[in-house]
Parts: C-alpha cells; structure tokens; sequence
C-alpha cells in the first residue's frame, strides 16, 4: 500500500480550502483517507496552514511521501 500525504479539495467554487491528508495513492483526490492532520486556506492573505507535526512526523517516519505541494508546505513550517 502506497501511502501519500496530499491535499484534499474542499470550499465552493473558485474558493478553495484544503485539508492535508494521509491517503491510499489509489484512492481518488477527495475520496477515502486514513488521517487527517491539517488544513490549508490559501485564500487569506497570508495563506493559513496549521499542521500537526508530530502526526506528519510520524507518517513520514512510516513511509508516507509528501506530494510535491504538501512538502513545501510542511518545510514552510518546519517540519521537515
């Protein structure tokens, strides 16, 4: 099981919000997760990110892989 650290898509049209999430790759970007450990608004200025980083820290040190977006956003707050 490959398991992915990524964005789930929430909010209205053209207003997004995103919560980070632990997922199955296999799974479909809105679809089933196995944890949540934060949100990202990037609507507000400045962007708000809370993260839980002793849950990232965790999933990490278990194998998870941060997509691409998700690692910037955690090494923005020192997580990685």
């Amino acid at each position: 099981m490959a398991v992915k650290i990524r964005l789930r898509r929430m909010g209205a049209k053209k207003a997004p919000f995103y919560r980070i999430v632990v997922a199955d790759s296999r799974y479909p970007r809105d679809g089933r997760f196995i944890e949540e450990i934060g949100y990202y608004n990037p609507t507000t200025e400045p962007a708000i990110v809370n993260v839980d980083s002793e849950k990232a820290k965790k999933w990490i040190e278990n194998g998870a892989q941060p997509t691409d977006t998700v690692k910037a956003i955690l090494k923005k707050n020192g997580v990685l």
